[in-house]
């Protein structure tokens, strides 16, 4: 798994597939947060915060992590690669987790030039340390949970088929289904009594509790499930691909 996770990373930093990810959200969210005069600008808002960050982040994902994973199977099945892939003494769920924590471990190197904005904005407080720390680090726990989710939603989707254009699409789907959708239908009162528990069962919800500093074991084992859902529903679909 070890060789499998290593080969992965090199095929995301040692190609322009992994730079241009991590490219991409560094200019949009700079762009978005500095530059730009609305919402998401952190030199606007009348708190020292990173509110506008964690609020502006989930979407960019939605785009750029399916973006990223749309490739981890389809283009394996497309080149037939995958039959050499299941040759190799490692299981099948070690060959999904591997391609998991490789773009988790991507996930984190692209957030980790964003401490810059946590600097920042701690400096730049009146006073300079008013900014609740606490719940900055939590937001980004609750970040790279959230793209970790959106990870484990890409993998599958890219089982699914061997073309990486409808793994995008299908990757995109899932996350935006997952993140917002339950949320939408809860938030336009279109199930009565049961709103409140249909958007529960969405990311956004755990997302938000998350980011305001209560870090509740419910919030994380969500996570977590969602997480392990997914993979199983890749592994189960690669099994299919030896029958």
């Amino acid at each position: 798994m070890r060789a499998l996770y290593f080969k992965e990373i090199r095929s995301f930093l040692g190609s322009i597939t992994g730079y241009i990810f991590i490219f991409i959200f560094q200019i949009v969210s700079g762009y978005m947060l500095w530059v730009d005069s609305g919402s998401f600008n952190l030199l606007e808002g009348a708190e020292a915060d990173l509110i506008p960050f964690f609020n502006l982040a989930p979407w960019v994902f939605l785009i750029l992590i399916p973006a990223i994973t749309m490739r981890s199977f389809a283009e394996e099945r497309r080149t037939g690669t995958i039959e050499l892939l299941f040759t190799r003494p490692i299981s099948d769920l070690k060959i999904v987790l591997a391609k998991y924590f490789a773009s988790v471990s991507l996930l984190i190197i692209t957030l980790l030039p964003t401490l810059v904005y946590y600097i920042t904005m701690h400096y730049i407080g009146d006073p300079v340390g008013i900014m609740d720390d606490g719940s900055a680090i939590a937001s980004y726990f609750a970040l790279i949970l959230l793209g970790s989710a959106f990870i484990s939603m890409g993998i599958f989707a890219s089982t699914l088929t061997s073309s990486q254009i409808v793994s995008l699409i299908l990757g995109v789907f899932f996350c935006s289904l997952l993140y917002l959708g339950f949320y939408l239908v809860g938030n336009y009162n279109l199930i009565g009594n049961l709103d409140s528990s249909f958007q529960y069962l969405g990311m956004y919800s755990h997302y938000i509790d998350m980011m305001e500093g209560a870090l509740n074991t419910k919030d994380i084992v969500y996570f977590l499930t969602l997480n392990v859902l997914f993979i199983f529903g890749a592994l189960t679909v690669i099994k299919s691909f030896k029958k």
